[in-house]
């Protein structure tokens, strides 16, 4: 493990550390005091280029960062944190970014766990949204932007009841062509909230629907105080993944169906995109599938699933839609 910065050192004459926050395989994240805007306190993510590139590759990797790190520098939306400046030094790379006050998720789902309870669902499917919103801003950017790391211990709730989607140390951008991802930091997430297709690394074909698939694996381990069982054990020994209902039965049938359709093993059967996903996730007492049915979900699916569940009130607009008519066209002409 390479050696982190000590307390009181200074990046680039304005970052001086404070604290580390945390430390991993591609290197840490630290609390620093802007002594540039004195009062701010940043997050200065450092990235060990040794770990991120092969021999020989340090000038592309390093180009590399930059030309992605200015792309994160652009984005802008309230659950996730502004990266605000980056910057090499002394032979590592730096993000710094605003840093969250606050619990991360992980913290209070073995809260809940050590007090033999569940996090309430209604909590849960209120920062669910709010990560939909945050996913839904990265994907649809003109260069589409994969976070690919998404798990309880990246998302922070901060005082106010705001979570954000914090550390970008796995993002991609999507090509053009959708042919290739390219890679800030090269990895391949954390096993419980990693789908089948990421464990290639950067050989593997990933898109939208692998941070479908960690989102769905995160809000099971929410729901249940456990991860999913991970993708390859699934693969190896179908029936391995147990439905949330069988470990938290208060969580909603609806829920669950969202939840299981979100983290299916083939890309193909899970939502399209998260737009597609939040409209199964608020879907209310949706009837469960017949047995064999596929879990393929798509808009008419969606769709057909709401006018199920409201048929009540579909017959009474159709009804009245064909008395308007009616009157309509047998009403006397006017003179």
């Amino acid at each position: 493990m390479s050696q982190t910065l000590p307390v009181g050192a200074v990046l680039r004459e304005r970052y001086e550390i404070i604290d580390l926050v945390g430390q991993g395989g591609m290197g840490a994240v630290y609390q620093a005091d802007d002594l540039r805007l004195r009062g701010r306190m940043c997050a200065v993510k450092e990235i060990l280029p040794e770990l991120i590139s092969a021999p020989g590759m340090e000038e592309q990797a390093h180009e590399q960062f930059y030309r992605e790190a200015s792309i994160l520098a652009r984005l802008d939306h309230p659950n996730l944190p502004k990266v605000s400046d980056f910057f090499e030094q002394d032979g590592r790379e730096y993000l710094v970014m605003d840093f969250v006050p606050g619990q991360d998720l992980r913290h209070l789902v073995d809260e809940a766990r050590r007090h033999d309870s569940f996090l309430p669902e209604e909590s849960v499917l209120t920062w669910a949204i709010q990560l939909c919103d945050a996913l839904t801003y990265l994907h649809t950017q003109d260069q589409p932007v994969l976070h690919r790391d998404i798990k309880p211990s990246n998302i922070k709730l901060t005082p106010r009841g705001v979570v954000k989607l914090v550390d970008f140390g796995l993002v991609k951008l999507v090509q053009p062509d959708e042919s290739r991802t390219v890679t800030v930091v090269q990895g391949r997430g954390t096993v419980a909230y990693t789908p089948l297709e990421q464990y290639g690394g950067d050989t593997g074909h990933t898109d939208i629907r692998s941070d479908i698939y960690s989102l769905g694996a995160t809000l099971y381990h929410l729901l249940t105080n456990q991860p999913p069982a991970d993708a390859k054990q699934r693969f190896l020994k179908p029936g391995s993944l147990i439905p949330p209902r069988d470990i938290n039965p208060r969580v909603s049938p609806s829920i669950e169906r969202a939840i299981l359709a979100a983290i299916a093993q083939h890309p193909d059967d899970r939502p399209a995109t998260v737009e597609d996903f939040r409209a199964i996730l608020l879907a209310v007492h949706v009837p469960q599938p017949t047995a064999g049915a596929p879990s393929v979900w798509t808009p008419r699916s969606i769709w057909r699933e709401l006018v199920a569940s409201h048929r009540a009130l579909v017959v009474t607009v159709v009804a009245l839609t064909i008395t308007a008519l009616l009157v309509t066209l047998l009403a006397p002409p006017l003179p």
